[in-house]
C-alpha cells in the first residue's frame, strides 16, 4: 500500500514540476519578448532556466535532505538526457540548424565546464565535492550569464525603437510566474520524497534513482520546449535550450546543491560523468562539421540513450 501511495505522490510530483514549469516559461518568455531579446539568448537564458528549475528544486531538495546521490545524478543525468534525448528528439523533426553564437561561444564552454565538474568530483583523488568546488562552479555560471546578458543588452540596443509587443496580460504574466515557481517547488519536494521512497522498496540505489526517474521527470519540460519549438522552426530556442539548461545544470543546480551541503559523489556518478563528456565530444562533431543537428544524428542520438539506460539499469542490478 505505502509502495502504492509513493508512485501516486510521484505522479503528482512530476505534473506539478512540468505544469509549473509550462506556466513559469510561458510567463518569463512574455517578460523577454517584451524586452525585445532574440530567440537564440531567450533559449539560452530564459527558456533554459525556467525549464531546468524542476532540477534545481529536487537537487537542492536532495540537499537539505542528505540525498546527495539523487542531487549529482539529477544534474549527470538530465545533462545526458537534455543532449542525447532532448536535442536528438527535436532534430528528428527538423533539421536544426545551430548558431554561430552556440558554435562559437556556448557549447566550448559547457565542454570546459563539464571538464571542470568531473575534475572536481575527483579532486585529491576523491570522489567528493565541497563547499568550494560548488562555489567554483557557481562562478563559472556567473561568467556564463554576465556575458550572455551582455550580448542580449547589445542585441536590445540594436533594436531600439522596434516594437516588442504583448500577447498576455501583466497581470496573466505575473501569475504564470509566481504559481508556476510555486508548482515546481512543491513538485520538486514531493519527488525527491516518493522517488527516495521507491528506490527503498525495489532495492535501487539513490543514484540509478537520480540518473534514471528523477532525471527525466525533470527533463520533461525542456524535452517539450524544445520539441515544439523545433516544430515551429524557432531553431535557436530549441538548441539554446538545450545547450543552456546544461550549464544551468552544472554551474547553478549542483554549485548550489553542493554549496548546501558537501557531496560524497559514488564510482559510478564519476563514470557517468566521464560519459557525458564523450557525448558532448561525439554530439560537437556534426555541430561543429555542419552546424546543424540532422535526421541521421537525432536517430543515434536516441538510440544512443536507449543503450544507455539499459547500460546503468543493468550495472545498477550486477548484471554487467
Amino acid at each position: 500500500m505505502k509502495l502504492l501511495i509513493d508512485v501516486v505522490l510521484l505522479v503528482v510530483g512530476f505534473v506539478l514540476l512540468i505544469k509549473g514549469a509550462d506556466a513559469f516559461v510561458d510567463g518569463a518568455s512574455e517578460v523577454s519578448r517584451r524586452l525585445r531579446i532574440p530567440p537564440v539568448i531567450v533559449g539560452l537564458t530564459i527558456v533554459a532556466f525556467g525549464t531546468s528549475l524542476p532540477e534545481l528544486a529536487v537537487s537542492v531538495s536532495a540537499a537539505f535532505a542528505g540525498k546527495n546521490d539523487i542531487a549529482a545524478g539529477n544534474v549527470v543525468g538530465s545533462n545526458i538526457f537534455n543532449l542525447l534525448m532532448v536535442a536528438g528528439l527535436s532534430a528528428l523533426f527538423i533539421k536544426l540548424p545551430v548558431s554561430d553564437s552556440i558554435v562559437k561561444k556556448d557549447y566550448p564552454f559547457m565542454t570546459a565546464m563539464t571538464l571542470a565538474m568531473l575534475c572536481l568530483f575527483m579532486d585529491g583523488g576523491e570522489s567528493r565535492m565541497s563547499h568550494g568546488d560548488g562555489l567554483v562552479l557557481m562562478v563559472f555560471f556567473a561568467v556564463f550569464l554576465v556575458y550572455t546578458v551582455r550580448g542580449a543588452l547589445a542585441s536590445r540596443a540594436e533594436t531600439d525603437g522596434e516594437e516588442g509587443g504583448s500577447s498576455m496580460s501583466t497581470l496573466k504574466c505575473a501569475l504564470c510566474i509566481v504559481l508556476g515557481a510555486a508548482g515546481i517547488a512543491i513538485g520538486g519536494d514531493l519527488v525527491v520524497d516518493s522517488a527516495s521512497a521507491i528506490a527503498v522498496s525495489l532495492g535501487m540505489s539513490e543514484a540509478l534513482v537520480g540518473l534514471t526517474i528523477v532525471s527525466v521527470g525533470t527533463s520533461l519540460p525542456e524535452l517539450v520546449t524544445s520539441v515544439v519549438a523545433a516544430k515551429k522552426g524557432e531553431n535557436d530556442i530549441s538548441v539554446g535550450n538545450v545547450v543552456g539548461s546544461n550549464i544551468f545544470n552544472m554551474g547553478f543546480v549542483l554549485g548550489l546543491s553542493t554549496a548546501i551541503r558537501p557531496i560524497a559523489v559514488s564510482p559510478d556518478i564519476v563514470i557517468d560523468t566521464a560519459i557525458l563528456l564523450a557525448v558532448i565530444l561525439l554530439t560537437a562533431i556534426p555541430i561543429f562539421k555542419n552546424k546543424s543537428l540532422g535526421r541521421a544524428s537525432g536517430t543515434v542520438m536516441t538510440l544512443a540513450y536507449a543503450g544507455y539506460l539499459a547500460y546503468i539499469i543493468m550495472r545498477n542490478y550486477a548484471v554487467i
